[in-house]
Order: structure tokens, then C-alpha cells, then sequence
């Protein structure tokens, strides 16, 4: 069993720097907090402010699209299964690398492009509930993952109401590790500059 701890935190850590890549996207998030939230950054987000915060869903769930925090998992086969010309028994362990079925081009074209606007109930109604498993999926899926979504929106908007985001590096640039959690290599490097 994971706790939040890591995978929320590998969570805030990549869409930060994916905003920061993208100050367009950021901008935008940023308007939409301001909307909701208002001015008075001393005010907390309420329940009610981060479900109105759509397009941060989004980006979130973006980056864990591109970032999934725990990017391999294992299931127990409980049928035998023909897969690509190969009969797999049952009771054979299998393991899914979320980080690979997330650049699958048949649901995600353009699959390695930063697009929050995947997520937007048009463009992923028709989408293969499997296709996009950052949390697992079935039975054995992750019970908190609506906690770390309100989580990683409250962090997310708490920094960009009073910052604004740039990268060190580049995507091609920065390094990742797959061991347990997805992590940056060598941490994130952002600049942040007051908004104030």
C-alpha cells in the first residue's frame, strides 16, 4: 500500500514544472484562480472554490498523464488470455507501465505534447476508461485519489497566486527516474517570481 506522501508530492513537483514550461497554460490557470478565488490571497480555497478550479484539474491530471507518480504496477491474471498470438495463463503476474500506456497514440495523438484540453469531457468520453491509469484501475485502484487531486489543486494554486513559474530545464532536460514513484532525476529547478 502507498501513502500520499510521495506520489502527491512527485505529483505537485511535475505539473509545476510542466506549467512553468508553458507560462500560456499557467497564465491561464492563473486567470481561472483569480476568478474563483479572487484577489485576497490570504483567503483559503474552500471544497467548493478547488471543484470550480477545471482547467487546473486538467493540468493536473495532464502531467500525471505525462508523469504518472507510480508508472508500473502488477495484476494477477484471473482468466487466461490470448495476447498478440500468445496464450498467458491464468494466475500469471502481469505488469502495466502506466507511463507507456499514457503515450499510447491511439487514445493520446501527440502523445508527448503538454495539452490539458485532453481531459476535457469532449475529447475524452470516448476514451478507453484504461487508457489513462495515473491512480490504477478496477478494484484495486487508488481509494485516495479524489483526496490527492483536491491535494495537488490546493498546492498548485496556492504557489501560482503568489508566484509566477519558469523552468531551469527544458523536458528533454530533465532526467527520470522509474523506481517506485516517478521522480525527477535531479530535482525540478524553478525560478519563482513574486506576482505581487
Amino acid at each position: 500500500m502507498f501513502e500520499g506522501h510521495d506520489t502527491t508530492t512527485a505529483g505537485i513537483s511535475w505539473v509545476l514544472f510542466l506549467l512553468a514550461l508553458h507560462p500560456d497554460v499557467q497564465d491561464r490557470v492563473y486567470e481561472e484562480i483569480e476568478s474563483v478565488l479572487g484577489n485576497d490571497t490570504s483567503r483559503p480555497a474552500t471544497m467548493h472554490d478547488l471543484n470550480e478550479l477545471r482547467l487546473l484539474e486538467r493540468c493536473i491530471k495532464e502531467a500525471l498523464r505525462l508523469y504518472p507518480s507510480v508508472s508500473f504496477f502488477g495484476r494477477t491474471l484471473s482468466d487466461d488470455i490470448e495476447l498478440a498470438g500468445h496464450h498467458i495463463p491464468s494466475g500469471t503476474i502481469v505488469g502495466i507501465h502506466a507511463y507507456h500506456v499514457h503515450r499510447d497514440e491511439r487514445y493520446f495523438p501527440d502523445a508527448e505534447t503538454f495539452d490539458p484540453d485532453r481531459f476535457l469531457p469532449e475529447n475524452s468520453e470516448q476514451r478507453h476508461p484504461y487508457a489513462y491509469i495515473p491512480f490504477s484501475a478496477g478494484p484495486r485502484n487508488c481509494i485516495g485519489q479524489k483526496f490527492a487531486l483536491l491535494e495537488e489543486k490546493s498546492v498548485v494554486s496556492r504557489v501560482l497566486r503568489h508566484f509566477r513559474l519558469r523552468s531551469a530545464r527544458t523536458r528533454q532536460e530533465q532526467t527520470i527516474m522509474h523506481e517506485l514513484i516517478t521522480r525527477p532525476r535531479d530535482g525540478i529547478l524553478l525560478y519563482l517570481e513574486s506576482r505581487k
